[in-house]
């Protein structure tokens, strides 16, 4: 796995769980709509597979 890829927040994080919201704000999706660009690791994969119903990712 090498690269980066894009995740953007597309839902709310309102209503969701503590983990859900500490594991968005680690990845640093802090609003919604926000893009942020990261390295693509199996750590940063599990987070987005944690958080899949709220995010649209994009492989770089």
């Amino acid at each position: 796995m090498a690269g980066t890829v894009k995740v953007t927040l597309t839902k709310s994080k309102i209503g969701s769980t503590r983990k859900i919201r500490a594991t968005l704000v680690g990845l640093g999706l802090t609003r919604r709509e926000k893009t942020v660009v990261r390295k693509d690791t199996p750590e940063i994969r599990g987070m987005l597979r944690k958080v899949e119903h709220l995010v649209t990712v994009e492989e770089e």
